[in-house]
Formats: C-alpha cells, sequence, structure tokens
C-alpha cells in the first residue's frame, strides 16, 4: 500500500477515534453522522481498476456500499457505479470496476446508502485507463512481381497512445509477426503505403498491417498472395583452361525463381553484358552447377513472359469496398494473367456488383499501352482506343479469359458452391456458399461427412477445382478431390480473388485444455450457429481453485489457435462467476474458468471479430 494512502487511513482512523471517545456512557442512543472515506485506488488496467472504501461512521447503517464513476468530476450513483457484495465484516471494502473505455480518465468516490435512500460519498479520486494495443486494417496486395508487391494498412484506432511505428510484416507462412520480415512506413496518421521486396519467385507470402504503441503491436486482419514467376538466380565460375581458340567455365542456377528451368548455359561474345541474342552454348535444364566449354553457338527457348492485363471499369469502386480500388483507375482494379501451365490464356476472377458494368482491359496500369474495347463481333477485342467499352449485367461474379493472340474472350457469371460425398447433396448437388464483398471471398458453414468434396460453379461441372496437394490451394488436374477424415461443422472458404493462385480453406473449432472433458489430448468440438454467425459448445468447465485453463484451436490441430490478450497465462480471478466476453489474439494465452468456479457454460467463438463469450448456465 502508497505511503500516501497509509497516512489517509491513519488520519481517519484517528478522527473516528476523536468522534468515539465523545460518546459516553450517559449517552448510549448517541450515534455519528455516516461518514465514508475513498482510501485507495488500485490495479488499473485498460478497462478497469480496483478502489478501497473506508466506512468512518454508519450511522444508522448503509444498506448498499460501493463506489461510483464518470468521466465528469463529481460522480453520483446516478452516474455508473459499482456495488460491493462481499462479506460486511469491517470498516474496509474493496470493489472493481469493469467495461472501462481504454486510454479513458474517470473520477471515482466511494459512497454508502441507507435504508432511507440518503446517499454520502468520500473523496474524489482520479485515474486514466490504460492503452490498448492498435487496430488495422491490411490494404489489398497490389503491383505483384516475380520479387515485390505492393500492400500497406490504416490504423482504425490508435488504442489511445502513440503510434510508435507502422508498416507490414509478411512471412511464407501464416500469422506472420514484427518477427519475422517487416516494412517500416513511419508514424503518420491515415492510409500508409508498403513495399515489399526480396521476395522469391511464384511463391506464396501472408501478410498483415502493423502498428505499435506503448501497451504493445496491433495487428490487421491477413492477407496472402502469389509472386509471379521470377528470373532465375544465376552465378558464374572463373574462367579456366584459356587457349587461342577454347576456354573453360560454367555457372550455378541458384534459384529458379518459382518456375521449372527449361534450359541454362552460357552466353558469350566480343562486348560486355552478352546474351542469348549473342552466342550461346546449352548446359542442361534445372537448377545445380554445370561446365561447357566453348562450342557451336546453339539457341534455346526461355520460359513463357507472364502477362497481366487490368480490367478497370465504372464497376469498382462499388464492388470492392475499402477504397483501395478505383473507378477507372487500371493501377487499381482487378486484374487476370496467364500462368506456366496456361502460357497463352489469361484468366481472373471480377465482382461486377452494379446492375449495369462497363469495363475494358489495358496492358499496362496506365492508359498508356494497349487497351481492350468491344470488337465487332461478341467476344472479340479491338485495340481501337475509340472502340468504347465493354457492358456486363449484374451483379455477379464472373470468371474473364482472354486470349491475347486471337484477341478474344469470354466472360461467364459464376456462383459457387461445394460438391461431394462429404456433403448432404453428395455428387448430384452442390451446397451453396455466399461471396463477401468485404473479404472478396465465398464462405458457408458446411457439415461435412468422412469423404471428399470440391468446388464448383453454377452447380455444374463447366468450373471446378480441387487440390492435388490438398494444401490450401487449387487447381483443376484430374483426381484432386479434397478429403475429410473427421466429421464436423465447417467454415468453407474459397479465394477465387488472386489470378491463377485460388486458395481454400476449411476451419472446425473446437476447446481443448485441461479446464475442458477432454484435457489437452482432445478436443471438444463447436457446432456452427447460423443464427448468430459464431461457433458454440455448451460445455462442463473445472477450475482447480484457478489453475486449469482452455483456449480454442482449429481442425483439431495447433496451426492455427486462439487465445486471450493478456500478457501471461491468466487464471479467471479478474472474471465474473457468471461469464466474461473477452478479445482473443491467436496463439494467445491460455484462458481461465470464469470467477475459477466449476459449472456448465455456453461457449461460444466468433473467429472473424476474434471475440470469445463465456456464460455460465443456471
Amino acid at each position: 500500500m502508497k505511503r500516501k494512502s497509509i497516512y489517509r487511513i491513519l488520519a481517519v482512523l484517528f478522527t473516528a477515534t476523536i468522534f468515539f471517545a465523545a460518546c459516553t456512557k450517559e449517552d448510549p442512543d448517541v450515534k455519528l453522522a455516516p461518514k465514508l472515506s475513498t482510501a485507495e485506488l488500485l490495479d488499473v488496467t485498460s478497462d478497469g481498476a480496483t478502489v478501497v472504501g473506508y466506512v468512518i461512521a454508519q450511522g444508522d447503517g448503509f444498506v448498499e456500499r460501493g463506489v461510483c464513476y464518470n468521466t465528469a468530476t463529481a460522480p453520483t450513483v446516478a452516474n455508473s457505479k459499482a456495488i460491493y457484495t462481499g462479506e460486511v465484516t469491517g470498516a474496509t471494502f474493496n470493489v472493481t470496476m469493469s467495461g472501462l473505455a481504454f486510454a479513458t480518465k474517470y473520477f471515482v468516490r466511494a459512497y454508502g446508502t441507507d435504508a432511507n435512500g440518503a446517499t454520502v460519498y468520500g473523496e474524489e479520486f482520479n485515474f486514466t485507463t490504460l492503452p490498448v494495443v492498435p487496430t488495422l486494417v491490411t490494404a489489398e496486395i497490389t503491383d505483384i512481381t516475380g520479387n515485390t508487391a505492393s500492400s500497406g494498412g490504416m490504423v482504425m484506432v490508435d488504442g489511445g497512445a502513440a503510434i510508435t511505428a507502422h508498416g507490414v510484416v509478411f512471412s511464407k507462412i501464416t500469422n506472420p509477426t514484427i518477427a519475422d520480415s517487416k516494412t517500416t512506413d513511419g508514424t503518420a496518421a491515415g492510409p500508409y503505403v508498403s513495399v515489399l521486396t526480396n521476395l522469391e519467385g511464384y511463391t506464396i507470402y501472408y501478410v498483415r498491417a502493423y502498428a505499435t504503441n506503448s501497451a504493445g503491436t496491433g495487428y490487421g486482419p491477413e492477407r496472402t498472395f502469389r509472386t509471379l514467376v521470377d528470373v532465375p538466380v544465376v552465378t558464374t565460375t572463373a574462367v579456366t583452361g584459356i587457349t587461342k581458340v577454347s576456354a573453360v567455365t560454367g555457372g550455378e542456377v541458384t534459384s529458379d525463381g518459382g518456375g521449372a528451368v527449361t534450359a541454362r548455359g552460357l552466353a558469350w561474345g566480343l562486348t560486355a553484358d552478352p546474351t542469348t541474342a549473342d552466342n550461346v552454348i546449352a548446359g542442361g535444364a534445372g537448377v545445380g552447377t554445370f561446365t561447357t566449354a566453348y562450342g557451336a553457338d546453339i539457341a534455346f527457348t526461355t520460359l513463357a513472359d507472364i502477362i497481366t492485363w487490368y480490367v478497370p471499369g465504372d464497376y469498382v469502386a462499388a464492388s470492392y469496398p475499402g477504397g483501395v480500388y478505383l473507378d477507372w483507375n487500371p493501377a487499381q482494379s482487378p486484374t487476370i494473367m496467364n500462368s506456366p501451365d496456361s502460357p497463352s490464356i489469361l484468366e481472373g476472377y471480377v465482382y461486377m456488383a452494379k446492375a449495369s458494368n462497363n469495363w475494358k482491359c489495358t496492358s499496362q496500369p496506365d492508359w498508356n499501352g494497349t487497351n481492350y474495347g468491344p470488337g465487332a463481333t461478341a467476344g472479340t477485342f479491338s485495340t481501337d482506343n475509340n472502340a468504347g467499352n465493354i457492358l456486363a449485367s449484374g451483379p455477379a461474379y464472373y470468371q474473364i479469359k482472354a486470349d491475347p493472340a486471337a484477341l478474344t474472350y469470354t466472360i461467364i457469371a459464376t456462383t459457387w458452391g461445394v460438391i461431394g460425398d462429404a456433403t448432404d447433396g453428395g455428387w448430384d448437388s452442390s451446397t451453396p456458399l455466399t461471396y463477401d464483398p468485404a473479404t472478396r471471398t465465398w464462405n458457408g458453414a458446411v457439415h461435412l461427412k468422412v469423404g471428399a468434396y470440391k468446388f464448383r460453379a453454377n452447380n455444374a461441372w463447366d468450373i471446378n477445382y480441387g487440390s492435388v496437394a490438398h494444401d490450401g490451394n487449387l487447381d483443376t488436374k484430374s483426381d484432386n478431390n479434397i478429403p475429410v477424415t473427421v466429421e464436423s461443422d465447417y467454415l468453407v472458404t474459397l479465394d477465387l480473388s488472386h489470378p491463377q493462385a485460388y486458395t481454400y480453406s476449411t476451419l472446425t473449432w473446437g476447446l481443448i485444455g485441461d479446464a475442458t472433458p477432454g484435457g489437452w489430448s482432445a478436443d471438444t468440438p463447436m457446432a456452427w450457429d447460423a443464427t448468430n454467425k459464431v461457433w458454440t459448445v455448451t460445455v462442463a468447465l473445472v477450475s482447480s481453485a484457478g489453475a486449469k485453463s482452455f483456449k480454442f484451436r482449429a481442425n483439431q490441430a495447433w496451426t492455427l489457435n486462439l487465445g486471450g490478450t493478456g500478457t501471461s497465462d491468466g487464471s479467471a480471478d479478474n472474471y465474473a462467476a457468471d461469464g466474461f466476453t473477452a478479445p482473443l489474439a491467436e496463439g494467445g494465452k491460455n484462458l481461465g474458468v470464469p470467477g475459477n468456479v466449476d459449472g456448465t457454460y455456453i461457449v461460444t467463438l466468433d473467429p472473424v471479430s476474434l471475440i470469445a463469450t463465456v456464460v455460465k448456465q443456471q
């Protein structure tokens, strides 16, 4: 206890002693006027604090005591209050306020109310709650090349403290943090742009915006993208065996840039920096070392170029919320592209939210290259800048394919679902998914049985995807059904927003921990509540005097798990015995049982908003 608080309590006791000494045996009915003191302030957090009150004189007695608080001075019980519910065995009482706003100044007084409704107040204290980590959004990934990309973010809530750094973090595994690769893009308010560099070719990366304040580091939602195929990285060995007419040298392909190396070797000439347009000697294919001698000229063919077209139009701003994409701005529009497996056809999916949507294609992220408008017949392009725009009715989620050589295109409206013997519809009828413009993904809660499934468009087999590797990446190869090994409710997500790098996820959630029936060995499964859009389970939780805890994890594995946002694994001492609502973080700390009280609880999880509720069943 602080020295100042001790002096205050001693002064109160001294005053009380004088008052009591004035009461003599000849005046047994004399009672001191009710009086109490606000003695001490303890344990200030971002959303709560504890106040110590002290009863100096009870008068006719208090029927209620506690603390009242407000953001303005001189709070009363007409404002917010926290009632003391403990045993009334002494003059001192501790009351904890909760649910306070972070980084906010509050005024607080102890109070006592007698049977006649009269209320007296102690001295006024004030305090400021602690800040929290910032809240952010992560910008769309744009300007993707073989080794760079652009993203960024925006700090939506600074958490009540100055931002000391912000940028993006990125990694080849999910949930990157500032311990991984990151950019540092200043501290200014508003949206910011981050440039990711030194990336590997044709590789999937995960990106999150971040911002740091005195409370710690907060992260935005995760985005993912695949880099384009990059040029290979090659080193040249020293030249040896030099004669008048020959020499021996070689090199090493240290990185294939994400695509198959179809040819390698040496280029040589009589001027500096020879290219394959000069003299070349083949050295085989693939990565690794090679040695060759100068001889006859041999030509070879490099990998096909990766071509990106942009799809600007008057539909963009209405279809892609968040302000990252803009109408008639090629650089801030959806794209289509080819791939090493399909070098002659560009493909991508574009959402058009309006009833009537005008669009065209550009070969560059501006209007300075070739622009493609409607041709003389349906499904053909014209490169005449005066050709106008192509019209598409909507709203619809379109697959767009283009053949740059033939100047033709197709545009097909699609709706998506899952199909297979793991679904209720079997292999005959798709279970529909719903498109979410905010995340640019198709989503649905689907009960999947042990079996297999895949994704298809328009309840037909013309367009469908599966995954040979079952690794979250989609393909159109044969025998690519996705297996389901555990029957459960799953949140299925289909992401077609990244051209030629389509992905999916299938998640189910459960509770695990020594507070749960399965301990740390087996998950207690949760079920999807379609009405409230949360995962839920009614479960018996045990506390063992605060020594036991739990957390949430997906797909019965530790790859993705959610826990509390505190700095240490916590008991539930600060949670009310009847339940709590708590923010969550990926890989967060273990959660305690409310009030450390055994019982049957209704537990819900919102994995999108990262919120958990635990309510004791009455």
